[in-house]
């Protein structure tokens, strides 16, 4: 049953792989206009950039402020009508951070990237949809395990990777299965549970507002909500030297999922190759600028975001994408002759019959 939700994930997975050149390839990406050399260092201010994105969304309030690690000059800042809209809800618009002009919304909701994702995630169902794939996933590393036991005795019969073409066409796709999905052991296998864990990161999130969250929100409990005036230049700048070896991955604005009624929440991320998901949260009292709290993520968090990069294959540039693609595209050809040979077992048997 695991194996046509499998397929699914790993074909809309792939494109995935390549999310900017999909951008690209369809005319949604945004670009930075070039600017003239005496301008080329020039960078605005967070708050610029803030004011101009509720320019440009009137009757908005911000909720976050997000960093692309792969484009820090284009900052996306999310606005919505209130600042508990639902993120389906809310409208992303993408900033020149040079110039903290307005440069127009990222793919949304009707674009082909949004569709494969959404079908990635959790099939336009939300988090029961999320749950059912991670269970497919639990079972699909499980499957992978029970297979190789299977496969050893085989293994050293015939021997690893051998394809018996002189045999039936129904052997020759068995022993193509089998190599192929030895080939892939090690990566369906790293990406099948670092998938799983995934699923699980609504309910995990949750988990760390009600326990590490709330206990950093514990002085403010009962105050009533704040007109936020502190400066996010400074929020950011009380971040920076709080957390120094570390960059802003986005800022959590009053009121939404991720602060409270009274903070601005950093989030800084490290600046590494494999740490570029891992983050600290870094709460601003919204009125004041002081500071309030900052702590290390829990240790769940902590395995959430550390399986993210293994998963999407994003932590080593164009090379990387292309190996993660060859396997995803090799784990489809195991999936789809494992799906043959199990609709065509019916044959075999009313063969044997006649």
């Amino acid at each position: 049953m695991c194996t046509a939700f499998m397929l699914l994930l790993c074909l809309t997975g792939l494109p995935l792989v390549f999310g900017h050149e999909l951008d690209v390839l369809l005319g949604d990406a945004i670009e930075a206009p070039e600017l003239p050399a005496n301008q080329a260092n020039a960078r605005a201010t967070y708050d610029a950039i803030l004011k101009s994105a509720l320019t440009t969304n009137p009757g908005h309030v911000p909720q976050y402020m997000i960093w692309e690690p792969d484009e820090p000059m284009l900052p996306i800042i999310v606005t919505a009508p209130r600042a508990d809209t639902p993120p389906d809800d809310t409208q992303s618009t993408t900033i020149d951070g040079r110039t903290a002009k307005a440069l127009g919304a990222p793919p949304g909701k009707g674009s082909l990237k949004f569709i494969l994702l959404k079908l990635h995630v959790d099939m336009f169902a939300g988090l029961p949809g999320k749950l059912f794939l991670g269970t497919m996933g639990v079972t699909f590393v499980a499957a992978i395990v029970s297979g190789v036991v299977v496969y050893l005795p085989f293994w050293k019969k015939v021997g690893l990777g051998r394809v018996r073409i002189k045999k039936s066409r129904r052997i020759a796709w068995l022993d193509g299965h089998n190599a192929l999905g030895m080939l892939t052991l090690v990566w369906a296998l790293l990406v099948g549970a670092t998938g799983s864990i995934n699923t699980l990161a609504d309910l995990l999130l949750d988990a760390w507002r009600n326990d590490q969250l709330a206990q950093m929100l514990a002085p403010y409990q009962g105050k009533p909500p704040v007109v936020a005036t502190a400066s996010i230049d400074e929020a950011i700048k009380t971040a920076r030297n709080t957390a120094p070896s570390m960059i802003p991955s986005f800022v959590a604005f009053p009121g939404t999922r991720f602060s409270s009624p009274h903070h601005y929440t950093v989030f800084m991320r490290g600046d590494g190759i494999l740490t570029t998901r891992m983050l600290r949260p870094v709460l601003i009292d919204a009125e004041t600028g002081a500071l309030t709290d900052s702590r290390e993520l829990p240790w769940y968090l902590k395995l959430l975001l550390g399986s993210q990069p293994l998963h999407f294959g994003d932590f080593g540039g164009m090379p990387l994408k292309i190996f993660w693609a060859a396997f995803d595209v090799l784990t489809i050809i195991v999936l789809g002759s494992g799906l043959y040979l199990w609709l065509s077992r019916g044959n075999k048997n009313r063969a044997k019959a006649a």
